[in-house]
């Protein structure tokens, strides 16, 4: 009796299963209609899923893709998970940015493609790198020659001989007394002694920069065999007259830029990057008319250096044209002076310029880190840099110990007027006066434009200013 109904009941089962399988498709279909896309935003996501993604940007950027291929992604993203989370980790301590803070701030995506790239956001990059990883950046250069051929690690951005190299260490013995009397073809025969040693290389320690026209191409000359083989010589050529340059030896291992009627400080500001000069330990910046029969480059650094000058000038031989200030004037039996005494009236505070933290723009030397705050200081369009000499002072601290001038190493300003004749006749008046106005309304400008600024400042950060201005 009972086998029947057993019978009887199988089908209706089926039948049920059947009926409700095809109504959960048509509902389903229904409510596909109904919602066409899948709003990632909307779902609630792991964090270690989506480390560093910006699901709102996602969508609004790929909203053309469907749903199943968004769900590929995610499903490749998930894959990768354990890779994704390093990543994030080492943005997460470059940051110091949370986990849940990191997520929202990451950057967008900058493309999709068969699974979303991994990010790399690393905010203490250089401005514009942060997509770089820290370890390819390289945010300094130099101006090293490289050769065109042959591996990069063996190039030699200055080659010299044994006898040269003896030099070198002579001077910095204070052998100096041995090479005056010895003759150099002595060291130079040294060379055929040492033949199998390999030439030494030394990289330039200093830069030496000189703005030049032909006419003082002598005169430069001079003044380029004052510095050793630690210095890289850089010309800035004002009148556009390069290839004349070549009958000196040395002017083809120099670095040469033209543009003309320019002047150091316009050079300066667009070739002289801290970055690009930060390998060298000081900067010298210098006119083209410069006697210098009384220097030696080496025997100043080491002044420098002993006495702490961050900033600093040869000492004016007094027979110098145009000596102005009685700061930059030589003392005869000193190595360095810090200060002066001034006319009356010229010096408000004996720590002040021009009595002291003061040096003039002909013949400046900057450490590595006075320059870096110098050439921000530096203004686009006020290029002859009046006004800059009593400004200096604000690059270091105190200024009126770590600026000076050097006595032991002394130079003459022949004042020639060169520059001054690459400017334009005008009103009557020769190219010379033009050139000369325009430096004396530079000045003012710099020193309004500095107490404007110094001014915004103080009253930003709701403190009384000090005393002191531009001047």
């Amino acid at each position: 009796m009972g086998t029947p109904l057993r019978g009887l009941r199988k089908p209706n089962e089926t039948m049920r299963l059947i009926v409700t399988a095809f109504i959960g498709v048509v509902v389903g279909f229904f409510l596909g209609v109904s919602f066409p896309t899948l709003s990632l935003t909307k779902m609630s996501l792991p964090s270690s899923l989506f480390p560093s993604i910006d699901l709102n940007y996602l969508e609004d950027k790929y909203s053309g893709l469907s749903t199943q291929a968004l769900l590929n992604v995610w499903s490749s993203l998930k894959r990768n998970r354990g890779t994704a989370s390093h990543f994030y980790k080492f943005n997460e301590t470059k940051s110091g940015v949370g986990h849940e803070e990191g997520a929202s701030a990451a950057p967008p995506l900058s493309g999709l493609h068969v699974a979303l790239p991994l990010i790399i956001w690393v905010p203490t990059n250089p401005r514009g790198a942060e997509r770089l990883p820290p370890g390819i950046i390289v945010s300094e250069s130099d101006f090293y020659l490289r050769r065109l051929w042959g591996l990069p690690s063996e190039d030699q951005p200055l080659i010299i001989k044994f006898w040269a190299w003896f030099e070198i260490l002579a001077r910095s013995l204070d052998l100096v007394f041995l090479l005056r009397k010895a003759p150099m073809h002595m060291f130079a025969g040294c060379q055929a002694c040492f033949g199998r040693l390999q030439d030494l290389t030394i990289k330039p320690r200093y830069l030496v920069t000189f703005t030049v026209g032909i006419a003082q191409k002598n005169n430069i000359d001079a003044a380029v065999k004052k510095f050793s083989e630690s210095f890289t010589i850089l010309l800035f050529h004002y009148d556009g007259r390069v290839s004349e340059w070549d009958e000196f030896e040395w002017s083809k291992q120099a670095i040469h830029v033209s543009v003309q009627k320019q002047t150091k400080w316009w050079y300066a500001k667009r070739f002289l990057h801290p970055d690009i000069v930060a390998p060298y330990d000081y900067i010298f910046m210098w006119d083209e008319d410069l006697g210098v029969e009384h220097f030696d480059a080496e025997e100043y650094i080491k002044l420098v250096r002993k006495h702490g000058l961050e900033i600093s000038q040869p000492g004016l031989d007094p027979q110098s044209k145009g000596l102005t200030w009685q700061m930059t004037k030589k003392r005869d039996n000193s190595e360095v002076h810090k200060e002066t005494q001034e006319r009356p009236g010229w010096c408000t505070d004996p720590h002040l310029p021009p009595c002291a933290a003061f040096v003039e723009i002909m013949a400046t030397v900057f450490s590595r880190n006075a320059w870096r705050c110098v050439w921000h200081m530096i203004q686009n369009d006020l290029i002859h840099g009046w006004g800059l000499d009593f400004a200096l002072r604000k690059c270091v601290e105190p200024a009126h110990e770590k600026i000076g001038v050097v006595d032991a190493q002394w130079i003459l300003h022949q004042s020639v007027p060169s520059l001054g004749n690459q400017g334009k006749a005008e009103g009557g008046k020769a190219p010379w006066e033009g050139v000369r106005e325009r430096c004396r309304k530079e000045w003012t400008m710099f020193q309004d434009r500095m107490a404007v600024a110094e001014k915004a400042y103080f009253e930003a950060m709701k403190i009384d200013p000090p005393n002191s201005t531009a001047t």
